[in-house]
């Protein structure tokens, strides 16, 4: 058997999300947060969540990625 050494879910795409004391199903509000770059966005309604998930994904997407060996 073979194992793929590519993890399915990278660290770069790790979060924290914080959900305010106030949230509610209906009005979702907090702050997210990238685990390894620690950017952080907040955000006020779940358009807004997925908003600041997509942004980080395209500013991680236009990062050069380091390469292991060359560390």
């Amino acid at each position: 058997m073979i194992l793929n050494p590519e993890s399915k879910y990278s660290s770069r795409r790790s979060y924290v999300l914080k959900l305010r004391s106030d949230a509610t199903p209906g009005g979702v509000a907090g702050r997210l947060e990238n685990l390894v770059s620690g950017r952080q966005r907040e955000f006020s309604c779940a358009e807004e969540l997925l908003v600041a998930i997509t942004a980080d994904l395209v500013s991680a997407a236009a990062e050069p990625v380091a390469d292991a060996a060359g560390e």
